[in-house]
Order: structure tokens, then C-alpha cells, then sequence
């Protein structure tokens, strides 16, 4: 049995801790924060009409077969502790210049004729002959990257790909590339560029493998949990708890101790005595560990590429929208959105506030989110970092915030969902207060921006592991769970 550490009650760390525990290790967490989670976060806003409830975090769930895996692994049952409710839509589409909307659904073919019905039968041919494609990165991806450790370019170059894999894969072209080559219809080109900001990444640099993503989103569905995201969070704690792990909120680690090539323990904020460990599985952004828990300037220098952050509204809202649980309303100019968030640092051109941002707006039909004849909106724009560098933005300059705030609703008001005038509050949570909640560099979301090499899940130093978003296999809620246990397996059994 070992003693092993967690830094961090993230999904990540909770799911790696669950793991390590029912395999005989004797497990404890420690948070900085007082609540468990990390990014899958909420918020509670109460009003003379009622409570309005938040995910501040991600609001859809894919790939619930990996849910279900971690719970039957841990010795439960995930309908137990879970209510999945499945989506049609996934998302709703709302192209620019007043254009169609389109309904994304899990059913290939529905899919495809809804392309067809709304935007034209060689649309539809297109979709399909991309999917195809899809079908065998996703084949290759999930039998070879995503269910394994790869630490290096050497594990990638190594993989036995058929030669129709790598063909499809496509190594050194872009998603956007992908897009043009396979879509006629630029609306068709813009949804599918979308699935790049799910890694944090431009679409214009963004390997074309990234073409998986939208395939697990609709082929196996996406879910909304009745009560909110965070409810995996809650779940996911009393499994902990139940197979005996420790979890210790509100004590921050401020280094990992390594000496002669392995790890012995971490030591606390505030806390003279070492705690001793075996193994240390951090659950932190991998800029972090190597900057600050475990200095170490040769990985930390290959984590400069670094993700977008998002610029977020809740709003209490009188009434009802009609709106679907996801919406994504596009600008009219895709591209000028990438150049403002991510700027151009090589040329010294900063990154800014994106004028004309596409807007992700979730609105759960869910009676526990909000008061009778109301809604509660959570919206997002895609947001450069926060900091001083040139491809970040300063969120905390007086004023911006809110600036920012005001432009997002006008620009909502443009595009048919204006609320301006029925708004019972508004909140505001910038790139700047998601790095002081979360201890995400900069509010990143996902750590350095989405490529097929994620920072490695097996640290320098021996008994040194990293899970969650910001290492392989990325970001979004599955991927954190199978990172999770791609170490837990890598850790194996105490006995």
C-alpha cells in the first residue's frame, strides 16, 4: 500500500483518488479552495423572486460511458448518484446576417437531414463524407492516444498506424484546413472551426485530429445532469469518501519535495512538517507544477502556447426565451474574433476584447435553476488570458469589465436575444477571477492550447504524476476522466 497525495479536488483528482483507493492506497486530497470541483464550479444567487442556480463551469456532459466506467470501477452504480437527461439539441446554431438556425443531435442521419433541410442537400453530402473521416480519427484516437501515457513525440511517431489512419489524421494540416477541403457551405466551416475552442485553440492552428471532438459529441449525445454539472463534483466526493480516501479543503500545497530522482511528499501553506508520500498526483495546470510545486525549466519552457480563456455573464432574466439548453450565436467575422483573443505576440500586436464575439449561451430547463417565469442565462465569449504579456489582457483595468458586459448584451440584442430590459441582475466572472478561483494561470481553461501532444501525464521525477485538463489526454470532462485513470492504471494495485 502506498501513501499517496493528491493536490487538488478537481474531477481529475477526485476520480485518480477514487481509483487509487479501491485498489488498496492509502489516499488523501488536499484543495486549496473550500469546496470541491475546481473548474466545475457553481454559483447560488438569491433574489426576492427566488434562487438562481449556476455551473460557472462545463454545462454539457459526452461520452457517459466513461462516467460509467469510473463508477463501476469505484463500486457503484453512476444512475445512483447521477440524473442524466439527454439533449435535442446538443447545441443550437444561429448563423450570422439573420441566416438559419441549425440543431445539432446525435443520430448521424437526423443530423445530416437537418443540415440538408436547412442549409441545402450538398451541405448535407458534405457533413457526411467529413463524418466519415471523423469516424476513423476518432477510431484511431481512442484505440491509440486516448486510453494510454504518451510522453513524448517518439510515443506518437511509435503508434501503429494503418496507413488510412494517418490519411485521415492528416499530421500538419489544421481543422480549418480540414473544413475548407471537405465543406462548401462556410456556416457548416464555422460550426465545425467552433470544436478547436473546445481544446482552447484557434481553429486556424488546431490540428485537423481535433475533428473527434465534435464526432464523440454527436455520435454518443451530450447530457445535462438534473441539478446542475457540479452534481458530478458532489458524486464524485461521496465515492471518496466512502472507499476512506481523505480530502482536506482549504490547505494549499506550495511544493512537491523530490530528491535523488523521486518524490517524498509535499509541503502545505502554513505548515512547518513535510507530508511524507510515496506518490503525488497533481491535479494542478502543468504550468503550475513546473513553475512553482517543481521547478522545472525545460518542461515549463514548452508550456508557453497557452490556452483561451472565456468572459462570462450570469444573468437572472424575467420570462421565458424559447431558447434552446446550448446556443451559439456566430459573428459575422470568425476570424477577426481569433486575432483579438489571441493577438499576435510574434509581430507585437496585443490581444484584445473581441468587438464582435460569438456568444454561448446556456439556459437549463431546469425548475431547481431559477424561479417560476424566469430564466438563469450563463453567458460565454471566448476571452484572451489575463495578464500583461502581449497575447493577454489586463481584466482587472477599472472599467473593462463592464464595458465588456455592455457590449456582450448589445451584441446579443443584435443577434435576436436581447435582454437588456428584462434582466432582474447581472454577474460578471473575467479570465482574472477563474485564475484566483481555480488557480488556473492567466483563467487558461485548458492549460496550453489543444494539440495531439498534451503536456505528459508521468512527471520528471519518480512517483510524480499529472492529471486533469491541462495534461493528456486534454480538456473536458471525459478526457479528465480518462486521465484519470490512465494513471491510476500506470500506479496500479497496492497488492
Amino acid at each position: 500500500m502506498a501513501r499517496i497525495v493528491v493536490i487538488g479536488a478537481g474531477v481529475g483528482g477526485l476520480a485518480t483518488a477514487a481509483r487509487l483507493a479501491v485498489s488498496g492506497h492509502d489516499v488523501t486530497v488536499f484543495e486549496r479552495s473550500d469546496t470541491v470541483g475546481g473548474k466545475l464550479g457553481r454559483y447560488v444567487h438569491d433574489t426576492p423572486a427566488g434562487s438562481f442556480h449556476f455551473d460557472t463551469g462545463p454545462s454539457l456532459l459526452t461520452l457517459p460511458q466513461v462516467f460509467h466506467d469510473l463508477f463501476e470501477a469505484t463500486g457503484a452504480k453512476l444512475d445512483e448518484y447521477l440524473d442524466l437527461a439527454p439533449l435535442d439539441p446538443i447545441v443550437r446554431h444561429v448563423f450570422p446576417g439573420g441566416g438559419p438556425t441549425l440543431d445539432s443531435c446525435a443520430d448521424p442521419d437526423e443530423f445530416a437531414a437537418r443540415i440538408g433541410g436547412t442549409l441545402g442537400g450538398r451541405s448535407a453530402d458534405d457533413w457526411q463524407r467529413l463524418w466519415r473521416r471523423a469516424a476513423r480519427v476518432w477510431e484511431a484516437s481512442h484505440r491509440d492516444i486516448l486510453r494510454r501515457t504518451v510522453d513524448s513525440p517518439r510515443d506518437l511517431a511509435a503508434l501503429a498506424w494503418r496507413l488510412g489512419d494517418l490519411a485521415a489524421i492528416g499530421p500538419g494540416r489544421t481543422l480549418r484546413g480540414l473544413g475548407r477541403s471537405h465543406l462548401s457551405d462556410p456556416r457548416l466551416r464555422m460550426l465545425l472551426d467552433r470544436y478547436a475552442t473546445y481544446t482552447g485553440a484557434d481553429p486556424r492552428r488546431a490540428p485537423a485530429a481535433l475533428v473527434a471532438v465534435p464526432y464523440a459529441e454527436l455520435t454518443f449525445g451530450g447530457w445535462y445532469l438534473r441539478g446542475g454539472l457540479a452534481t458530478l463534483a458532489d458524486a464524485l466526493l461521496s465515492r471518496c469518501l466512502d472507499l476512506g480516501v481523505t480530502v482536506r479543503t482549504g490547505e494549499t500545497v506550495t511544493r512537491i519535495d523530490a530528491a535523488g530522482g523521486r518524490v517524498h511528499g509535499v509541503r502545505l501553506a502554513g505548515v512547518a512538517a513535510p507530508v511524507a508520500a510515496d506518490v503525488v498526483v497533481a491535479n494542478a495546470d502543468a504550468l503550475t507544477v513546473y513553475r512553482d510545486l517543481l521547478p522545472h525549466p525545460r518542461r515549463l519552457a514548452a508550456l508557453t502556447d497557452r490556452s483561451l480563456a472565456g468572459f462570462v455573464l450570469l444573468l437572472g432574466v424575467r420570462g421565458g426565451s424559447g431558447l434552446a439548453h446550448h446556443n451559439v450565436f456566430f459573428p459575422g467575422d470568425y476570424d477577426a474574433e481569433f486575432d483579438a483573443v489571441f493577438g499576435d505576440p510574434g509581430r507585437g500586436i496585443r490581444a484584445r476584447p473581441a468587438t464582435d464575439p460569438t456568444v454561448f449561451v446556456t439556459v437549463a430547463d431546469d425548475p431547481t435553476a431559477r424561479p417560476d417565469g424566469h430564466e438563469a442565462w450563463f453567458v460565454l465569449v471566448n476571452a484572451a488570458r489575463h495578464g500583461t504579456a502581449t497575447g493577454a489582457v489586463d481584466w482587472r483595468r477599472p472599467g473593462l469589465a463592464d464595458a465588456y458586459a455592455d457590449r456582450i448584451l448589445d451584441v446579443l440584442a443584435e443577434r435576436g436575444a436581447d435582454v437588456r430590459d428584462r434582466l432582474v441582475f447581472r454577474e460578471i466572472r473575467t479570465p482574472a477571477d477563474l485564475a484566483a478561483a481555480t488557480a488556473a494561470p492567466g483563467g487558461s481553461i485548458y492549460g496550453t492550447a489543444g494539440g495531439l501532444l498534451r503536456p505528459a501525464n508521468r512527471g520528471p521525477a519518480h512517483g510524480l504524476w499529472l492529471v486533469g485538463g491541462s495534461s493528456h489526454p486534454g480538456g473536458g470532462l471525459p478526457m479528465v476522466t480518462m486521465s484519470a485513470q490512465i494513471v491510476a492504471d500506470e500506479i496500479g494495485p497496492a497488492w
